[in-house]
C-alpha cells in the first residue's frame, strides 16, 4: 500500500538533517525520485542522504554528466535529469545497473522520466513557498510518497529526532 505524508523544513540545515536520517535508514536497491522546482533544495537533500550513508565527499549536482557515484556505507548513485527530455535519452548509460544493484539511487528532476521508476520507489517532492502564500516563515514542504510500512518507520524516526 502506498502512503504519503508531509514535513516542513525551515532551513538548509533542517533539509540536510531530514536527508541524513533517510540515508541512515535506507537499504541497498532503494530508489529515490526527487521532484521540485529549480532551487527547491533537491541537491541539499541529497547532501543529507550522502551524510547518512557515510559518504565523505559532498555531492554536487551532476547536471552535465547525468550521474555521479560516491562510496559510503552503500554506494550512492546521484542522477540529475535536468538536461534530458525523456527516458529514451537514458538508454545506454546503464541506469538499470544502478537502480537494481547494491547501492542507492537518488534522481533529481525525476519527473522528466517518470516511466523508469518502479512502484517501489520513494518519491520526495520539495515545494518552494509561492509569492503571496500564507507562509511567513518561508517553510519548504517535503512530501514523501512510498510504501506505507517503510514511510511509517521513517516518519516515526523523524518525530523521535524532533525534526517534524
Amino acid at each position: 500500500m502506498i502512503e504519503e505524508f508531509h514535513f516542513h523544513s525551515s532551513s538548509e540545515e533542517h533539509t540536510i538533517k531530514l536527508g541524513e536520517l533517510l540515508g541512515k535508514l535506507i537499504n541497498p536497491g532503494t530508489i529515490i525520485a526527487l521532484k521540485g522546482d529549480l532551487g527547491a533544495g533537491k541537491t541539499v537533500f541529497v547532501k543529507g542522504i550522502a551524510k547518512g550513508l557515510n559518504v565523505e565527499e559532498e555531492p554536487n549536482s551532476p547536471t552535465f554528466v547525468i550521474m555521479n557515484a560516491y562510496e559510503g556505507r552503500l554506494p550512492l548513485y546521484h542522477f540529475d535529469l535536468y538536461r534530458i527530455s525523456g527516458a529514451n535519452e537514458l538508454e545506454g548509460i546503464g541506469y538499470e545497473d544502478c537502480f537494481y544493484g547494491k547501492g542507492v539511487s537518488v534522481v533529481e528532476w525525476a519527473d522528466r522520466a517518470e516511466e523508469i521508476f518502479p512502484e517501489s520507489s520513494l518519491t520526495v517532492e520539495i515545494s518552494i513557498p509561492k509569492e503571496g502564500e500564507n507562509n511567513p516563515d518561508k517553510l519548504r514542504k517535503l512530501k514523501f510518497r512510498g510504501k506505507k510500512q517503510w514511510l511509517s518507520s521513517f516518519k516515526n524516526s523523524v518525530e523521535q529526532a524532533s525534526l517534524a
